[in-house]
């Protein structure tokens, strides 16, 4: 019984999830930033106007390094991106997966899911 009622409730929050923008943390250092679209048995991960984050190489942070200032003892140097569109992320290369979310919409979320108000279920 309590199995069942856990799928319920992770299908509820996918479906919760739907047209929400996502970043998404692979094993490979890249991050992917894009509007959830679905996902499948495997955990793969379906993605729309996404875009792809990765690190810098190790030639870019050496450039970065020397054209820094030595007294301030940081280094900055911007990830590299590039736009991909509709893509599908393998769920066995995912590390982490976190919501993008304004304050304005955590707001009207907190008050939508108020259960005593809106008889939720």
């Amino acid at each position: 019984m309590e199995s069942n009622m856990e799928k319920e409730q992770a299908e509820t929050f996918l479906k919760s999830l739907i047209n929400k923008n996502i970043r998404i943390y692979a094993t490979d250092g890249r991050l992917f930033v894009g509007t959830f679209k679905c996902t499948d048995t495997h955990s793969n991960v379906v993605l729309s106007l996404t875009y792809e984050y990765r690190q810098p190489s190790q030639q870019k942070l050496a450039e970065a390094a020397s054209s820094s200032d030595p007294a301030k003892g940081t280094v900055t140097a911007d990830m590299t991106s590039r736009y991909l569109g509709l893509v599908v992320v393998p769920g066995e290369h995912i590390v982490k997966m976190e919501v993008e979310e304004f304050a304005s919409q955590a707001k009207s979320r907190s008050i939508l899911e108020r259960r005593d108000i809106y008889g939720g279920r």
